[in-house]
């Protein structure tokens, strides 16, 4: 089956998925559980949806992109859905929004997103790939402050 499917892209979602958040710039961490997400275009919005700003500094998502990206009839919102973050896996590699969250390597025995500042403006036009799956992005815990002060040091910028 070629990677580009979309039948491929659907069997790559992952479902009830924990996910450990790292946001660099405030020293935070975060135990998310995904589900439901098709692509990390979708992860991006959703996370900064969920994060910003009541965990983390900055601009929130218009609610024109988190319903694009959840469960909005409005797939792709006038003006596009921009970029909140540069997401890198705990290797220091960039995730690509046009990968699947599936595709984050473990770290430790999960997924790893690091967030931090976008080097670059970035957008894109479509809020999901399966209009019919639900996502999920829920914030399972916040980690305790010395808990997150430790992942610095096992994670590469």
């Amino acid at each position: 089956m070629p990677a580009d499917s979309w039948l491929y892209g659907l069997l790559m979602v992952v479902d009830l998925e924990p996910l450990l958040v790292l946001h660099r710039p405030s020293g935070t961490g975060f135990e998310v559980t995904i589900g439901g997400i098709g692509d990390n275009f979708q992860l991006h919005t959703l996370l900064a949806y969920r994060l910003i700003p009541e965990h983390v500094p900055g601009e929130p998502p218009l609610e024109s992109w988190v319903e694009a990206a959840s469960v909005g009839p409005d797939l792709e919102p006038e003006g596009g859905i921009r970029g909140q973050f540069q997401l890198s896996d705990a290797s220091g590699a960039t995730i690509w929004n046009e990968g699947h969250p599936s595709d984050i390597p473990l770290f430790e025995g999960r997924r790893v997103v690091v967030l931090d500042p976008p080097p670059y403006l970035r957008s894109w036009n479509a809020g999901r790939v399966y209009p019919m799956m639900t996502p999920l992005v829920d914030i399972a815990r916040v980690l305790p402050a010395d808990e997150a002060a430790s992942w610095p040091a096992k994670v590469s910028s």
